[in-house]
């Protein structure tokens, strides 16, 4: 079979074989496209947004002026969203297992921002325990009364600031998700691209 094969490729005619040439190829350069996604400033945003949010919302907690049942949800969700972020700027080594992990917690960071969202909404309507006694009581002070009130202005702007805050950072953790989908190759097979090869002809003695 091997003799059969020599044969055949000693009877080609170099003026048979074809002058263009197509073939698909991988795309070595890939990995590459992640990059474009600016993924050291996109998670350093990530990062940096979420730390603010936990310091604000413990500031909260430590004066009394928020509900632990929402809080500590709120943190563990805005804690995902740093190590998302974390992922994010380690995966500028195009090591692709660090990719998929990237991939895997950009994804998780979109549900946690958007259950960070709704936590906003509903921290934004709670009043401060002891500020009930001021609505509810017909002998409160004029003084207590007004200070609840501004407490109240200024809960309901943070959350409202928190609410744009999270939209932004989901927007984020979309966009690095969607890059490192196309690098991955999680959600499909590598793309090739297609390779024109043109060979000179050959020279007539």
């Amino acid at each position: 079979m091997a003799d059969d094969a020599a044969v055949v490729e000693e009877g080609m005619n170099p003026t048979q074989s074809p002058l263009v040439q197509v073939s698909f190829q991988r795309n070595v350069h890939r990995k590459q496209k992640y990059l474009e996604a600016e993924p050291k400033a996109l998670g350093i945003t990530q990062i940096g947004l979420s730390a603010y949010q936990i310091l604000c919302v413990a500031v909260f907690l430590s004066k009394d002026l928020s509900n632990v049942g929402t809080d500590i949800p709120y943190f563990i969700s805005t804690l995902l969203v740093v190590i998302a972020g974390s992922l994010a700027v380690a995966a500028q080594n195009l090591h692709l297992p660090t990719l998929r992990a990237c991939l895997g917690m950009q994804i998780v960071a979109c549900v946690a921002c958007f259950v960070n969202v709704i936590l906003s909404l509903i921290k934004m309507e709670d009043v401060p325990n002891f500020c009930y006694y001021y609505h509810y009581n017909d002998n409160f002070t004029l003084h207590y009364g007004e200070i609840c009130h501004n407490i109240e202005s200024t809960q309901s702007h943070f959350y409202a600031e928190c609410v744009v805050i999270h939209v932004t950072l989901l927007a984020i953790s979309a966009t690095l998700a969607a890059y490192c989908c196309k690098v991955a190759n999680c959600c499909g097979p590598a793309p090739k691209m297609p390779v024109i090869t043109v060979q000179a002809a050959p020279v007539q003695q």
